[in-house]
């Protein structure tokens, strides 16, 4: 029997939704065609998943202009590290996921020295600068959207693009029923239990949580008997929760590794915007969207943006259906404000869970990883010899 010729697919994730996402599609490429070698950069998940690691993203996935500024130093070495790493490797293909500015140098890099690129989760060209298209597509082979409204930015500027689904409606699945979980996390029927999702990012733990845990402590001012569960994200430090945890006074249950199960048991939940959100809107849980940036980074932002809403839940439905608290309005009374309203306004609580019904329909149903592993197979040519069981 000949042995199957061995490819290298290097990966790029900045961030802890393209580290989930890349390791999601590894796994589904190995299944489809094991002789599969994956390299590059990301963190645990996609270490798991038998990625070869070159650098370690977890300290570089930032958002906004000032945030970025400060781990400069950190995020050009990483850059550097995984050039060279192409150089060395020469890959059969790279699969740049999300992490825009940074994956867009290492797929200009990529291309001069005629590596093919796959990009993975388009920049949001619908939200501001749509000239970034033409910019991308000199530097790709393929980009794969996550949205099936992105592909007509593509199509008018001839960039080979295709829809693939959004990666979050396959992987938002808790580990156990309701029930289950409700025992295993000593919940008690029937006081309400309010999730706490601060974020994914450091930055936005220092930022975010403070404020969250203030809105917290009039919550249980106000009802005593409230539970509260924070599923921490596996780019965060205990150190990096601790010390703000204790200060609080809380009796917040922190919960690792368990995201899904931990949303499932809440009634409502504060979240900072980006994938969290969309993925408690899969669950159809209630929510309250809140973010902060630095000052310049905001003010900028207004500048560029052109849409209405930050929230993928309200950006999908084309309307508000959870209430979204930037800036000035992310105050501790604002945040306990819209959870009370949440769990004890039946006709407003019933009218955001007919939204996140209707968001779920819109993304359909599913299968993106396997898609994005098609995809890859395509670009790299490879016929596998049969489909993987199911």
């Amino acid at each position: 029997m000949t042995t199957p010729k061995t490819y290298t697919v290097a990966f790029s994730a900045g961030e802890a939704s393209g580290d989930q996402h890349a390791a999601h599609m590894f796994q589904a490429l190995q299944a489809r065609y094991p002789a599969i070698r994956g390299i590059g950069m990301g963190a645990s998940k996609m270490r798991q998943a038998g990625i070869e690691l070159a650098f370690d993203s977890s300290a570089i996935g930032v958002i906004g202009l000032v945030e970025v500024l400060k781990h400069y130093g950190e995020i050009r070495r990483a850059l550097k590290i995984l050039k060279q790493l192409l150089l060395r490797e020469k890959p059969d293909l790279l699969v740049c996921v999300d992490y825009k500015e940074f994956n867009l140098k290492l797929a200009q890099f990529a291309k001069h020295h005629g590596i093919k690129v796959l990009f993975y989760v388009s920049p949001q060209v619908w939200a501001w600068r749509p000239g970034r298209v033409e910019t991308y597509g000199k530097a790709i082979d393929m980009m794969a959207v996550i949205f099936p409204f992105e592909t007509a930015y593509y199509h008018a500027k001839q960039v080979p693009v295709r829809y693939v689904g959004h990666p979050s409606v396959d992987k938002v699945r808790p580990l156990r029923n309701r029930s289950e979980d409700q025992q295993l996390f000593q919940l008690k029927t029937p006081y309400p239990v309010v999730g706490l999702l601060p974020g994914s990012r450091s930055n936005e733990i220092k930022r975010m949580l403070p404020v969250m845990l203030a809105a917290a402590q009039r919550l249980q001012q106000s009802q005593p008997q409230m539970q509260f569960l924070l599923p921490q994200a596996d780019s965060i430090s205990d150190v990096a929760l601790a010390e703000q945890l204790q200060a609080s006074g809380l009796p917040i249950q922190v919960v690792k590794q368990q995201t899904y199960d931990v949303i499932q048991c809440c009634d409502a939940v504060m979240t900072t915007s980006g994938t969290a959100s969309l993925e408690i809107a899969l669950l159809g849980v209630p929510m309250v969207i809140a973010y902060r940036l630095s000052p310049l980074t905001y003010w900028l932002g207004r500048l560029l943006v052109k849409i209405r809403y930050i929230g993928l839940p309200n950006i999908i439905a084309g309307r508000a259906i959870v209430r979204e608290l930037i800036q000035d309005a992310v105050t501790p009374d604002n945040l306990a404000e819209e959870i009370q309203r949440l769990l004890n306004d039946q006709p407003y609580r019933q009218a955001c869970l007919q939204g996140l019904a209707e968001v779920r329909t819109l993304l359909g149903e599913g299968g993106g990883s396997q898609r994005m592993a098609e995809l890859a197979l395509d670009m790299l040519e490879i016929k596998p010899a049969a489909e993987p069981a199911v």
